[in-house]
């Protein structure tokens, strides 16, 4: 079992994989700034340069408008190694048209190349995330999609750069060296993606249908089924929106406003695609190898933070020029532009990866090609649409591009407040992580292998601290609705979370016999709508630090599920070491709470397989419990 991310690439069902998507990103690039470097080894003129350089981009990124949802569904019908497969030999074929192409250095077959690349990145694009969760465990799937960013943002910018000097380099072998280079990397995939174990189709009996339009229009409309789902494909969108926006812009602000040689703007570049890389391998981290959105608001709010310091670190244009990198470094508050431009990369990371976790996890793998398919539609249009804005600001409004970026700051928090408003849970999600990451060293061992990815299933575990419930949240990758008593669910600020999180108060029969109904009334109804549900069997709060006999309120949930005709799984859990940790009742002088003796205990939440709900009883449970548990109150 892997522990962490890197251990992934020591493992076939993992490496070839990313070695062929790896390969891919960075030959794209190399094939895209060859064709730039073309243009400038030509003897063309400046019209014409503009014109192909313009052209590009849109006859690459068209494909995905037309295609997408036929690659959604190909890719959801077919065995997934064997697509890729299909698709490294497609990039064989289209990079031997682009080498003709180089040698006769004739733009027409370059487009047309370009966009049967286009056509190939289509119909990779819904394999290349659909294949995740079919080779990775559900802890495994935020540090494999890190990975798989970081490899992306790493090999675009190195493809850059490797492609933009081949003609610098290569002069008039140049042609010759940039043909030969991109089909000796699409063969190097091609022979890569032969290790690639098999991997089954999603949907074997799917029917294609051909029509692009309807089918766009259906694939798209598979994106919104599931409002966090619909929300996590608007965020992705929205990343591609923000990146499209400060990439395609850091040229000239390279250039006009930090006084750079062109190649300073592949510095400015590579600090972006680092900061985002390193972000996205810090998720698995931060995330405790969760599956955690609490991520993506942090990752907002910090994009949002690092664009207005990037405006106000350099509003007005420089008045050096032609300023090489020790050059830039030596100015005054060059360093500042620097952490800013690194850290909208890094919390762009965090934003994004986890997003892509989300969609993965609550989407069924019967769909998830095609899910992934329509967020492709979207992302393409949102990056049209990032490039038509970018230019009509500052053609027809007089923008200048630190204004432009300081516009892109307020819109990602007004886009990030409306995505948490309509969906509280990223938010609450946050808001657990910020408090269960500063309280406690958390550490979790079972939840992975044993907390079903799908379906209902009741959690059971022992009750120590007030904090409890958020614990086990942030510790369980799907959303669980708690049953907890109705005076903890009422304290102030964690009401708002617990109710966000859709908790269940329930009172005692002497206390509130309506309410103690109208819980189990809605515990009923939540494991009949398949959903996971957490209950404390002990009733209260521990008040000696020892497990309490679980009540008969277990068994009443069990057996009513049963005669329902739908039994459901029991996942035993346990809290370990809580009992020293602050919000338990260890010490009766502060009643409530204690403060602990060493800041950020070390907290352990065990999970045990599942029990067949019919047959258990709440003395078996608490037995279960006990063992979990163990010696470490």
């Amino acid at each position: 079992m892997a522990h962490n991310q890197f251990q992934l690439l020591k493992q076939r069902r993992f490496l070839p994989y990313f070695v062929v998507q790896l390969l891919g990103a960075f030959n794209d690039n190399v094939f895209r700034q060859a064709i730039v470097g073309l243009l400038g080894y030509m003897a063309i003129d400046a019209a014409d340069k503009a014109l192909y350089t313009q052209l590009a981009p849109a006859v690459f990124i068209l494909p995905y408008f037309l295609f997408s949802a036929t690659a959604g569904q190909i890719a959801e019908k077919l065995e997934k190694s064997r697509l890729i497969r299909i698709t490294t030999a497609m990039e064989i074929a289209i990079m031997t048209v682009a080498a003709a192409g180089f040698l006769a250095q004739s733009m027409a077959m370059l487009l047309a190349a370009l966009f049967l690349t286009g056509v190939q990145s289509t119909l990779f694009g819904p394999v290349k995330y659909s294949i995740l969760p079919s080779v990775l465990r559900p802890e495994e799937l935020t540090g494999g999609n890190g990975l798989v960013e970081m490899g992306t943002s790493i090999a675009i910018l190195v493809g850059m750069i490797f492609g933009g000097l081949i003609f610098a380099l290569a002069g008039a072998q140049g042609p010759w060296v940039a043909g030969a280079a991109v089909i000796a990397l699409a063969v190097a995939g091609n022979l890569t993606s032969r290790a690639i174990p098999p991997v089954a189709a999603g949907a074997p009996d799917l029917r294609i249908r051909w029509n692009p339009l309807p089918e766009s229009l259906a694939v798209w409309r598979l994106t919104r089924r599931q409002l966090a789902v619909r929300n996590g494909v608007l965020g992705v969108s929205w990343f591609w929106f923000v990146g499209t926006v400060l990439t395609g812009n850091l040229p000239v602000y390279a250039e006009a406003y930090l006084g750079g040689h062109p190649t300073l703007y592949v510095f400015a570049l590579a600090l972006f695609s680092v900061g985002v890389g390193v972000g996205s391998l810090l998720c698995e981290k931060l995330s405790a190898r969760t599956v955690e959105i609490g991520l993506v608001p942090l990752g907002a709010f910090g994009m949002t933070a690092f664009l207005l310091d990037l405006y106000f670190a350099r509003p007005e244009a420089a008045a050096a020029r032609g300023l090489d990198v020790a050059g830039f470094l030596a100015q005054p508050g060059a360093w500042r532009i620097v952490v800013d431009l690194t850290g909208i990369g890094l919390f762009a990371g965090f934003f994004v990866v986890p997003l892509f976790a989300l969609i993965q996890s609550r989407t069924p793998k019967g769909e998830l090609s095609r899910v992934i398919a329509g967020m492709n539609i979207q992302n393409a249009l949102f990056i049209v649409l990032a490039a038509g804005l970018g230019i009509a600001v500052q053609r027809y409004l007089g923008w200048t591009i630190p204004q432009l970026f300081l516009a892109l700051a307020v819109a990602n928090a007004l886009v990030a407040v409306w995505i948490f408003t309509i969906v509280p849970e990223f938010l609450m999600r946050f808001l657990s992580w910020v408090l269960v990451r500063s309280l406690y060293r958390l550490r979790v061992r079972g939840v992975e292998r044993h907390v079903p990815d799908e379906g209902a299933a009741l959690v059971v575990c022992n009750h120590v601290s007030y904090m409890d419930a958020l614990v086990l949240s942030a510790s369980i990758p799907r959303p669980v609705r708690f049953v907890m008593y109705y005076k903890i669910f009422n304290i102030p600020v964690m009401r708002w979370i617990f109710r966000t999180a859709k908790a269940i108060p329930i009172a005692g029969a002497k206390e509130d016999a309506a309410l103690m109904q109208r819980a189990f009334d809605e515990i009923d109804a939540a494991l009949a709508d398949g959903q996971l549900v957490g209950i404390f069997p002990e009733g209260a709060l521990t008040k000696d630090g020892e497990i309490a006999p679980f009540k008969s309120g277990v068994e009443r949930i069990l057996r009513r599920a049963a005669e329902n005709g739908r039994p459901v799984p029991v996942v035993p859990m346990a809290l370990r070491n809580m009992w020293a940790s602050m919000w338990s009742r260890r010490d009766g002088r502060l009643r409530r709470m204690r403060v602990p003796r060493r800041f950020r205990a070390h907290v352990e939440v065990i999970a045990a397989a599942p029990v067949d709900g019919s047959a258990a009883d709440a003395s078996s449970l608490e037995t279960k419990v006990r063992e979990l548990r163990g010696d470490a109150a």
